[in-house]
């Protein structure tokens, strides 16, 4: 019997309001044209200007309008989440399934090569790598991806292994199923759910490593993201101006995490029902 994960995810109360959470941030990045009521990087010629109907989140030291800024900033931060754990996903893919279908020299040589990834830091070098190259979303992007894809590999390599154990892959090996139609039909759909899973731990920390690494100026100075705004605000703390400026990008961010975090939560449950609780 198969597991509908959409219900699952609409009746859990986390589901629900990860979605949600999940929904408001996307639906924000989409329509920020219409949402703004200036351009991101517009002089409005009010500094400093604290929240009014003109201004819903004040100004900033140049004379730039927060909120719009604000939900601007979701689609860098949208975008890098979802392109990094798209990215990391499909190498997490082909590497665990490559592991576990060849098997032998090619496990071997894959799961070592997973070790060592590892255990290499993946800030020093974001930082060497921004320091000899200009900062751009694709290297950012590139980058984060190639230091997650290890943690799913493992995941879905053990994830294969199981379903090669069933009795169907066993039975479409016995009928002569060629290895193609065996991943195609026996393997990748029961593969998805975990797959989703991934790409919702790997958007987590896609979207937390970003605002860390912008916070700490290691991003493209042009883009605008919830980072960025943190790192600028920082400096102004002394005045009223962090209360307008550095809590909403700060409450974004953290909305989106939480968001992400409580759909995997959700999905986790439907995943594996012994985590379900018992009903009494």
């Amino acid at each position: 019997m198969h597991i509908r994960y959409d219900i699952e995810l609409t009746d859990s109360n986390f589901g629900r309001l990860g979605l949600s959470l999940l929904f408001t941030a996307f639906i924000a990045a989409l329509l920020a044209p219409v949402l703004a009521n200036y351009s991101p990087t517009a002089y409005t010629g009010d500094i400093f200007h604290p929240p009014c109907t003109r201004y819903w989140l004040g100004t900033n030291e140049v004379g730039q309008d927060i909120w719009t800024q604000l939900i601007y900033g979701a689609r860098t931060s949208l975008s890098i989440a979802g392109g990094t754990a798209f990215m990391a996903v499909a190498l997490s893919l082909l590497a665990g399934g490559l592991a576990a279908l060849y098997g032998g020299l090619c496990d071997r040589t894959i799961m070592r090569i997973v070790d060592i990834w590892l255990v290499i830091p993946p800030i020093i070098v974001i930082i060497l790598f921004a320091a000899y190259l200009h900062p751009s979303i694709v290297l950012l992007i590139t980058l984060l991806a190639a230091f997650m894809w290890p943690d799913g590999t493992r995941i879905v390599r053990a994830q294969t292994l199981a379903l090669k154990a069933k009795a169907s892959y066993a039975a479409a090996t016995t009928f002569g199923a060629t290895k193609q139609y065996r991943l195609r039909k026996h393997v990748l759909p029961d593969l998805g759910p975990t797959l989703i899973a991934l790409f919702i731990h790997y958007a987590r920390r896609a979207i937390f490593m970003e605002a860390g690494l912008s916070f700490l100026g290691i991003s493209d100075p042009s883009l605008i993201s919830w980072g960025k705004m943190l790192q600028q605000a920082l400096a102004f703390t002394y005045l009223d101006v962090w209360q307008w400026w550095l809590i909403p990008p700060g409450l974004a961010v953290s909305l989106t995490i939480v968001g992400l975090a409580f759909t995997g939560l959700a999905l986790e449950t439907a995943l594996d029902p012994r985590l379900r609780p018992e009903k009494r």
